[in-house]
């Protein structure tokens, strides 16, 4: 007597439709294609989260940039007198400093130039 896999099968479809809700047309009910769309899309998550980190560290040294210049250094001066000053912050936490803090930026950049 053959074992039919009627239930595991449909929870697997279940499960690849269930994540290809709100895509458009066939997208979202034409099995073949759900399966190749949710394939896809999860590339494409897989990817972006790599790029994220990518464009926040780009964002973070703009801001940084920007700040160092209103006190006249460039980003790569600021970075590297902080770098022989001995201060070891982040990128992350230098622009919010920039941002929330500017007092606190414009010692950082004293230290920078001094060193």
């Amino acid at each position: 007597m053959r074992v039919k896999g009627g239930t595991v099968h449909t929870r697997r479809r279940r499960k690849i439709l269930k994540q290809a809700k709100g895509f458009q047309g066939k997208r979202k009910n034409c099995w073949r294609i759900a399966k190749q769309s949710v394939i896809k899309a999860r590339l494409h998550m897989y990817v972006s989260r790599k790029l994220r980190k990518r464009n926040m560290r780009r964002l973070w040294q703009i801001r940084i940039g920007a700040a160092a210049r209103q006190h006249g250094l460039s980003y790569s001066k600021f970075m590297g007198g902080l770098r022989k000053a001995g201060v070891a912050i982040n990128r992350k936490m230098l622009a919010d400093l920039a941002i929330r803090d500017p007092e606190a930026f414009a010692e950082l950049c004293e230290m920078a130039r001094d060193a």
